[in-house]
C-alpha cells in the first residue's frame, strides 16, 4: 500500500492596517482638503465682495460718524456730537417720519397689488397670455428709477399732465400732485409701487405654483371658494413668500431716494424728504460727512430693528409646509 502525503499550503497571513489614532482620524484626507479648497475658491469672490462693498463701508461709516470732516480739512474727533446734532435737527426728524410713513403705505400697496395680480394671472389663463403678463409686470423693475421719475414728473403735472387729463374726462378737477403735501407723497408712492411691485409679483407667482393643487381641491370639497379659499388656504401656505417679499420691500422702501428726489426734490417744504435724501444733501451739498454718516448709522439701526421685528413676528404668522 502506497501512502500518499498530502501537502497543505497555508496562505500567508495578510498584514492588517494599523488602527488610526484619534489625531489621524480627525485629520482630513487629501481628497477632503481638495474639496474644501475648491469650495473656498468658489466662495472667495462673493466673500471678498461682501467684505469690500458691505462690511468695510459700514465700519467706515460708524468710525466717520464720530468725526467732523468736510473733505478739505483734517478730520476732528467729535465723539457723539454728530448724533446729538442729528436728534436736534428738525429736518432729519421729519425725514425719518416721512420715510416710515412712505414705508408703511408703499409696501402695503405693493404687496396687495402684487398678490392680487399673481392670483389672477395664476388662475385659468392661456400659457402664452400668462407669460405676457409676467414680462409686462416685471419690465418696470429693470428700468432706471431716475428715468422713470422724469417721465412720471410730466405725467403728474397739474396743468398738462396725462393723469389730470384722464381725471378731467371723468369730471374730476385737476389734482396738484406735485405741489401739495398729500398729493406729492401720493405721487411718489404710486410711482415707486408701479416700478417695484413686479419683484413681489414674481415671488408670489412662484409661491402659488408651489402650493399643491390637492390642497385647493380639498378646500373646494369642504365648501371653501373664492375669497374664503384664499384667506384660509392660500395665504397661510404663501406666508413664507409673504415674509420674504415684505422684508425685501421694507428694506428697499426705507432707502428710497430717486423717486422723491426727481419728482419733488423733497418738497413741497419737507413733505417728501426722505432719510437718504438728507444723507445725500448733508454729505455732498453741505460737506458734513460726519453728520451724514451719523444719519446713515441710525438708518442702518432702524433697518436692522424692523427686520428683526419681522422675523420675530414671523414665528407666529408664518406657516411652513
Amino acid at each position: 500500500m502506497t501512502n500518499t502525503r498530502m501537502n497543505t499550503r497555508i496562505p500567508p497571513a495578510r498584514s492588517q492596517p494599523a488602527p488610526r489614532t484619534p489625531a489621524a482620524a480627525a485629520r482630513p484626507s487629501a481628497r477632503e482638503r481638495g474639496t474644501r479648497l475648491l469650495a473656498a475658491l468658489f466662495l472667495a469672490p462673493t466673500i471678498v465682495g461682501i467684505v469690500v462693498f458691505t462690511v468695510v463701508p459700514i465700519v467706515g461709516s460708524v468710525v466717520l460718524s464720530l468725526f467732523h470732516w468736510n473733505v478739505i480739512d483734517d478730520p476732528r474727533f467729535a465723539g457723539a456730537a454728530n448724533y446729538g446734532e442729528v436728534f436736534g435737527d428738525s429736518t432729519v426728524l421729519v425725514s425719518f417720519r416721512n420715510t416710515l410713513l412712505f414705508m408703511v403705505l408703499a409696501v402695503a400697496l405693493q404687496l396687495l397689488i402684487a398678490l392680487v395680480l399673481a392670483i389672477t394671472v395664476n388662475g385659468r389663463m392661456p400659457v402664452w397670455l400668462r407669460s405676457v403678463f409676467r414680462s409686462a409686470f416685471f419690465f418696470p423693475l429693470v428700468l432706471s428709477a431716475a428715468s422713470i421719475s422724469v417721465v412720471m414728473k410730466y405725467l403728474f403735472n397739474q396743468d398738462f399732465g396725462l393723469v389730470n387729463w384722464l381725471l378731467g374726462l371723468a369730471g374730476i378737477a385737476p389734482v396738484p400732485w406735485l405741489t401739495s403735501e398729500n398729493g406729492a407723497m401720493a405721487a411718489v408712492i404710486l410711482v415707486y409701487v408701479w416700478q417695484q411691485f413686479g419683484f413681489s409679483f414674481l415671488l408670489f407667482v412662484g409661491g402659488l405654483n408651489n402650493i399643491p393643487k390637492e390642497v385647493h381641491e380639498a378646500a373646494a370639497l369642504d365648501g371653501a371658494t373664492g375669497l374664503r379659499k384664499h384667506l384660509h388656504v392660500t395665504l397661510p401656505l404663501l406666508s413664507p413668500t409673504l415674509l420674504v417679499a415684505s422684508v425685501v420691500g421694507i428694506i428697499n422702501a426705507l432707502q428710497v431716494f430717486e423717486q422723491p428726489y426727481v419728482l419733488t426734490n423733497g418738497g413741497p417744504g419737507d413733505s417728501t424728504r426722505t432719510v437718504v435724501m438728507v444723507i445725500y444733501e448733508t454729505a455732498f451739498e453741505q460737506l458734513r460727512f460726519g453728520t451724514a454718516s451719523a444719519v446713515g448709522v441710525l438708518l442702518f439701526v432702524l433697518i436692522m430693528a424692523v427686520t428683526a421685528l419681522q422675523f420675530r413676528l414671523s414665528r407666529r404668522f408664518v406657516h411652513y409646509q
